[in-house]
């Protein structure tokens, strides 16, 4: 190895320390949450991405698609297979660690629209009419976050679905402590038939509107770590420009040993910014109800 790949590789690796020691020292060592059980995997979940929609998907897999290109691209520019793979690895990962706390945000705005459907529950089921018609009538003015949750509700109770499964399945879907307290509302009213819906409904609704201001304020403090991922995602996208435009840089890689010590040290960043960005999730809310039964859902 000559001297000036020695220089390359050492620091390469004090970079990546350096970089460590940065974040956690901002952040701290706490481990980051671990995602829930149960979560797509596999190549279908790599082709379809996590979006629920149809649009969604067909934006994962058109991401793919210039990732590929793009990885291809750069391997024909700089003629080291590991450039091209970071920077198919970065297509669609740069806009992945740039949205970090958006979901959040959804959640919060979804949890803010169950708030105001209670509320339009309450005052629609006031007026005497029965629990489906009352769900059936707020389809007009429900909120646009939870508009296919609740249209879909709806279609399972005029489908002949059990009331307790379809509301089961609406929690499901919803998939939040304050979604679950509504529906176990409903299916306790269903069960004893009480004459306080309304009131129940009221308070629910209520501590909807005050958990989202607690949110709201939590997300204000995960500013700073959400910050470092950006900005060692900023200088990430920096180098590779620097390597892509200026070969010089990246030549001292060339060889096979150069290639293994890049691999490596990609991994290590790539590593790095995931780990700093899942800290930076909150974790995922614990829901009490249980998940609907296929079997009951016909009466």
């Amino acid at each position: 190895m000559t001297n000036i790949e020695l220089i390359a590789v050492v620091s390469g690796a004090a970079c990546v320390a350096g970089l460590v020691l940065a974040v956690v020292a901002l952040v701290g060592t706490r481990a980051p949450a671990r995602s829930a059980p149960g979560a797509g995997r596999g190549l279908r979940r790599l082709w379809l991405g996590s979006g629920a929609g149809r649009r969604a998907q067909r934006a994962h897999q058109v991401r793919l698609a210039v990732a590929v290109a793009a990885g291809a691209l750069a391997f024909l520019l700089t003629g080291l297979p590991v450039v091209g793979l970071i920077v198919a690895v970065a297509v669609p990962g740069v806009p992945w660690l740039f949205s970090v706390g958006r979901a959040e945000e959804r959640a919060i705005a979804r949890i803010e629209a169950v708030g105001e459907w209670t509320r339009r529950l309450k005052d629609v089921s006031a007026t005497g009419q029965g629990l489906q018609q009352a769900i059936i009538g707020t389809i007009a003015t429900v909120p646009e976050e939870i508009q296919e949750e609740v249209r879909l509700l709806a279609a399972r109770l005029q489908a002949g679905w059990t009331a307790r499964t379809a509301l089961l399945a609406f929690a499901d879907e919803i998939g939040d402590p304050v979604g679950d307290q509504v529906v176990a509302a409903l299916i306790l009213h269903l069960t004893d038939r009480g004459e306080r819906l309304g009131d129940v409904l009221g308070s629910i609704a209520s501590a909807a509107a005050a958990e989202v201001g607690t949110r709201r304020e939590v997300e204000a403090k995960r500013t700073q770590p959400r910050f470092a991922v950006r900005f060692l995602t900023g200088m990430t996208l920096a180098v590779l420009a620097y390597g892509l435009l200026n070969t010089e840089y990246v030549r001292p890689y060339g060889t096979v040993l150069g290639q293994l010590v890049m691999a490596v040290l990609s991994a290590a960043f790539i590593g790095l910014l995931i780990w700093v960005r899942s800290m930076s999730q909150p974790p995922p809310p614990a829901r009490f109800l249980p998940a609907p039964d296929p079997e009951e859902a016909i009466a």
